[in-house]
């Protein structure tokens, strides 16, 4: 605790909040609830398959419990939904669940929590408080698991549906049962829990499975992952991201500023194997850190580094120097932006734009713009290789309401007045008069992944 102190108020003397990633759907194996509180567990008596045989090593390091994985997992040979938890005093013997999603195979260092238990609730609503009386920052790992529908889809499914965990499909609950004991959503308890006793804890949770904007507008999640951001720029579906985009300000805007948009996480591919090292890698970093919403860098994504870590990594494999040249223009291109984020976090003055190029929108560009007080930030990029150019006239049409601004409107820009930008880049300066905005718009030019970002002030 001292040591953690310690380096609290080191971090917090440079402007660094320490954050913890907890994981609250399960614990290790032989963790000290699976010794203490075999209860709190997903179990049967039984083997759920009568081909599961536990020979391996016991992997529990207490005297008087021992923890086994199935033998498939030493030979290679199956991956087994459970593992076998005898108490040496007792002879007593369970078969507990591994944690599991239902996409690939169960997670076998671990112990599946069951959440229809109240006392399982409440402690890891308190190990949340915990944390919380630690770290002002929680991250909470595969939260998307715990809210009411997929815990039910994955471990009591309806009668008849299946199940997404093999198994589980006898274990179907009816929904007044199912109801009777998960009545509501543990993260809606944790959520209220927190802003009323550590009301200066952030809460961000990774939720995947289209539950995102759920986590923001139904459970009160201050932060969540938006892995969209990275799938869509990534495969350049540009068309369908500004249409998820548009759909979230016509609903509520407020989702997008909780959003944490990211180009890499642990669990997927670094950014420098999803996204290169050149200009699309700027432009999409541009764009992470000029829309609403946190943006968030991985593990070496800044130094270019391209290896992938697992849990079990203890050091890096590859001896690979920073690329200083992405360095570079991180420092030139990217810092001076995320110095400036209160002119780009907001959802009040965001506006996107249709980049007409002739004929056509072009949706493979991003035109938007955000004001805060008389400062304006104006970005364009371009997702695709190729070249391009066109004009910024009208804002984007939002949901089913047909109406749009002209650009002088939406910039907050009235008549006799003029607008002056400066680019980030070699600082450049533009004026437009109010009767050019409205009578010819603002043109661009953009080679392939070129990103542009004028501002009302030269930025450092």
């Amino acid at each position: 605790e001292g040591a953690l102190e310690n380096l609290r108020d080191r971090a917090w003397s440079r402007g660094i909040r320490l954050a913890s990633d907890m994981v609250p759907n399960h614990t290790g194996i032989d963790s000290r609830w699976v010794r203490e509180h075999p209860d709190w567990f997903i179990q049967r008596r039984e083997l759920p398959y009568p081909n599961y045989s536990f020979n391996g090593p016991d992997l529990c390091a207490d005297s008087d419990v021992a923890v086994y994985i199935e033998d498939g997992y030493w030979n290679h040979s199956d991956a087994a939904v459970v593992f076998k938890r005898v108490d040496r005093r007792t002879g007593d013997t369970r078969y507990i669940y591994h944690g599991n999603d239902g996409t690939q195979m169960p997670w076998n260092d671990t112990a599946q929590l069951n959440f229809l238990d109240p006392e399982v609730r409440r402690a890891v609503r308190e190990t949340v408080k915990a944390v919380a009386s630690r770290f002002p920052i929680i991250r909470l790992d595969a939260a998307m698991t715990l809210t009411r529908d997929n815990f039910r889809r994955l471990w009591y499914p309806a009668a008849g549906s299946g199940g997404a965990i093999p198994s589980r499909s006898n274990h179907g609950l009816s929904d007044q049962d199912f109801d009777a004991q998960l009545p509501n959503e543990f993260w809606r308890e944790v959520v209220d829990a927190i802003a009323e006793e550590m009301p200066d804890t952030l809460l961000l949770a990774e939720a995947f499975w289209l539950t995102e904007s759920y986590f923001v507008r139904t459970l009160g999640m201050h932060r969540v992952y938006n892995s969209a951001f990275m799938h869509m720029l990534k495969d350049e579906e540009n068309e369908k991201y500004h249409r998820y985009v548009t759909d979230l300000m016509a609903y509520d805007p407020e989702i997008l500023r909780r959003y944490v948009n990211f180009m890499s996480n642990p669990d997927e591919e670094t950014a420098l194997t999803q996204f290169g090292n050149g200009d699309k890698y700027i432009g999409v970093a541009t764009l992470m850190v000029t829309m609403p919403g946190l943006p968030m860098f991985g593990h070496g994504q800044i130094e270019g580094q391209g290896e992938r870590y697992g849990m079990e990594f203890k050091r890096a494999y590859h001896d690979v120097p920073d690329n200083q040249e992405l360095v570079a223009r991180h420092e030139s291109e990217v810092f001076p932006l995320m110095r400036r984020r209160e002119l780009f976090a907001g959802v009040e003055q965001f506006r996107i734009y249709d980049f007409d190029a002739g004929h056509h929108i072009n949706r493979n560009v991003w035109a938007f713009s955000n004001k805060v007080g008389e400062e304006r930030a104006l970005v364009f990029y371009n997702n695709r290789l190729e070249s391009t150019e066109g004009t910024i006239r009208l804002t984007s049409a939002i949901g089913d309401d047909d109406a749009q601004a002209n650009v002088a409107e939406a910039l907050g820009i009235g008549p006799g007045e003029s607008l002056t930008l400066h680019h980030l880049r070699g600082g450049k300066q533009v004026t437009w008069r109010y009767e050019e905005l409205v009578r010819d718009g603002i043109h661009m030019r953009l080679r392939g992944y070129q990103a542009i970002v004028l501002t009302s002030s030269r930025l450092d």
